[in-house]
């Protein structure tokens, strides 16, 4: 189920989202200092927050699904059964299943959400720094230092929001994922026990075969039989960091509820830049 694993996960965009990509190239943003002196001094510029290095869209960390019992290992001399070779085309089964299509426009909704909550809170950023930027001369140290203070607890309360929503939108699109695969997974050896069928290959790895070689159509009805909906789990408010996913590893090495996500959370979106007088 390799290939179908990875053409899930391009297709539901198991990435850190437009917005948060975006930013880690971009311009480098941050608040005023709060260790200025008098009204009217230009504000000593802070050294950025060292920044990870972009990193390539990886596959997902997914439970494996769930399996049948190993046959027993043919004695020595004994030659293996004659193949009967089925070939299944996983993206077609995509276009047609109404499960992934449910959970790809749901994960694609989420991700258009989060970045349009983004862009309308640092306009505020930037609206608020333009704000205290006009009103510097009126004000004294004590008032612009507590200015700058309240502005900086905004945008760091608002970075831990955006990355938990946008770690929970990940994880929300890996768990569905798992249950696809796993449907999946079952109804391939449905449809392949009942043509007898020992070896099932994806269809882009096979360069020519006869229709009656193929499954697709056949699994890909029964696939929806078996599934037309799968169970997303619900959307984050940010408060929260999402729980950590079934299965994942504590850095001791075995299974723990605290342990951490299986992929890096996103960079936070940058601080806005102080107007120079």
């Amino acid at each position: 189920m390799t290939s179908f694993r990875l053409s899930m996960a391009l297709l539901l965009g198991l990435a850190p989202s437009v917005a948060f990509a975006q930013q880690r190239q971009g311009q480098e943003w941050f608040v005023p200092g709060q260790n200025q002196g008098a009204a009217g001094q230009r504000p000593t510029q802070p050294q950025p927050q060292p920044q990870r290095p972009p990193q390539a869209p990886t596959q997902p960390a997914v439970r494996p699904g769930p399996t049948a019992a190993r046959p027993p290992a043919l004695p020595p001399g004994t030659p293996p059964p004659a193949a009967v070779i089925g070939i299944v085309d996983i993206p077609e089964i995509q276009r047609l299943s109404t499960a992934f299509n449910q959970v790809r426009e749901e994960i694609e909704r989420r991700r258009t959400r989060l970045n349009d909550d983004l862009q309308r809170e640092q306009n505020g950023w930037r609206d608020a720094q333009q704000a205290l930027a006009t009103q510097r001369a009126q004000m004294n140290p004590e008032q612009i230092r507590n200015r700058e203070r309240e502005l900086q607890d905004r945008i760091t309360d608002s970075q831990r929001i955006f990355r938990n929503r946008s770690q929970a939108i990940e994880q929300a699109a890996q768990q569905s994922l798992v249950q696809i695969e796993e449907a999946l997974g079952v109804v391939v050896r449905q449809v392949a026990g009942s043509r007898n069928v020992n070896i099932v290959l994806p269809r882009p790895l096979v360069i020519m075969n006869e229709p009656a070689f193929d499954l697709t159509e056949e699994v890909a009805q029964q696939f929806n039989r078996t599934l037309r909906q799968v169970t997303i789990p619900a959307e984050s408010d940010g408060s929260q960091p999402p729980p950590p996913p079934p299965g994942a590893q504590a850095p001791g090495g075995g299974p723990t509820p605290a342990a951490a996500p299986a992929r890096p959370a996103p960079a936070a979106p940058p601080a806005p830049q102080p107007a120079r007088r």
